[in-house]
């Protein structure tokens, strides 16, 4: 078993997407209902810091999107959409 602070220490070196990726991995987990109750309630903790890490990751990025958008700066694109993806999905009309 990990101590406290390693654990802590290692949550804090991970990537959103490495700490969202375990986050749904011990969800299911415990969803599956097969870990005993002291396996349960340790999932359970570290399902509580990973989901901790990743909203303080999340407040850091919309932080830093209102301090561009404060300053009169663009908000990076996603750059896997194309120019004509956003406009797109506004203009198209399902009914």
């Amino acid at each position: 078993m990990k101590s406290a602070e390693t654990a802590h220490a290692e949550i804090a070196a991970m990537s959103y997407e490495q700490a969202r990726d375990e986050l749904v991995g011990i969800v299911a987990r415990l969803e599956g209902g097969q870990a005993d109750l002291e396996e349960s309630m340790q999932l359970w903790e570290r399902g509580e810091q990973l989901a901790e890490h990743c909203t303080r990751w999340l407040d850091g990025a919309q932080a830093r999107l209102i301090a561009h958008e404060s300053r009169g700066e663009e908000s990076p694109r996603n750059p896997s959409a194309t120019p004509d993806d956003s406009e797109s999905s506004t203009a198209e009309d399902p009914s």
